[in-house]
């Protein structure tokens, strides 16, 4: 927050962790459908469906305050790991996607009727662990900027500074940039890294004293290295099933049965949205 969203930048992270962060971030675990009216609770949603397509989950969702302002503005924060760049798709335009629902997502829980006023700005940020070497270790803002066509009457920034896409690239050892935030995400994201090896540069070159909750902390990012490996390789595969029942006429398990999955994995592809994301 501090490196990234310019609403912090002159916060510490002391003072961004005890004062702006709101509630607890969830993960993964509040379905809402946005074909239907939203439910108005103090939580937030992570995940998204709609009748018409498959599922959509949000890794890490909360909201936090804006700093020195009069009144409680707060911002919606979502947080999205993505190992492979080119999915085939934009990453930039799912990120606006997800910030566009998020923003939708508020009706009835955040203002009702006409009360857009009271719409809170949603960031939608994007750490690509694997990105193309061109793109390593850089961080790119996609925001609205109001454009004059004819004569100069521009609103306030907060009445049209309501959606920010966030692209953070890392990069690894010996390339350009490779310090601060861009060094510490790659440390905690890396897949070749031990729990310990992470606690030790965490706290030697990052002064984060390692707490024994810290460590599991850091054990846990170790399985998440692990987890966005598999979900990669789950989408990928979930395509090819898709693909060959489309074009070969054939059956779920007949077309896994010709890829040759493996019948102890088979289950786990029936579970998944039948709509690759």
């Amino acid at each position: 927050m501090k490196s990234y969203l310019k609403e912090y930048q002159d916060c510490s992270v002391e003072e961004i962790a005890r004062r702006y962060i709101e509630g607890t971030p969830e993960v993964a675990v509040i379905p809402v459908h946005p074909d239907r009216t939203n439910p108005v609770i103090t939580g937030m949603d992570t995940s998204d469906k709609s009748v018409n397509e498959g599922e959509v989950t949000f890794d890490i969702l909360y909201r936090a305050l804006v700093p020195h302002t009069n009144e409680r503005i707060g911002l919606i924060i979502n947080i999205e790991a993505q190992k492979n760049y080119y999915p085939g798709y934009p990453i930039v335009k799912r990120g606006i996607y997800y910030g566009a629902r998020l923003l939708s997502a508020q009706n009835e829980r955040d203002f009702a009727d006409s009360q857009y006023g009271k719409i809170k700005k949603v960031y939608s940020i994007w750490i690509c662990t694997n990105p193309p070497v061109k793109k390593r270790n850089t961080v790119t803002a996609y925001e609205i900027h109001p454009r004059p066509i004819v004569g100069h009457a521009i609103e306030p920034v907060s009445h049209y500074d309501l959606i920010s896409v966030i692209i953070v690239c890392l990069g690894g050892p010996g390339t350009e940039n490779y310090n601060g935030t861009q060094r510490m995400l790659d440390v905690l994201l890396s897949d070749v890294k031990s729990a310990a090896e992470k606690a030790e540069i965490l706290q030697n070159d990052y002064g984060i004293q390692m707490t024994q909750s810290m460590k599991k902390e850091a054990a846990k990012m170790c399985n998440l290295s692990e987890a966005i490996e598999e979900r990669g390789i789950q989408k990928e595969s979930l395509r090819s099933i898709h693909a060959v029942m489309k074009n070969a006429h054939l059956s779920c398990h007949q077309a896994m049965d010709l890829l040759e999955i493996p019948e102890s994995d088979q289950s786990k592809y029936l579970e998944l949205p039948q709509q690759s994301q």
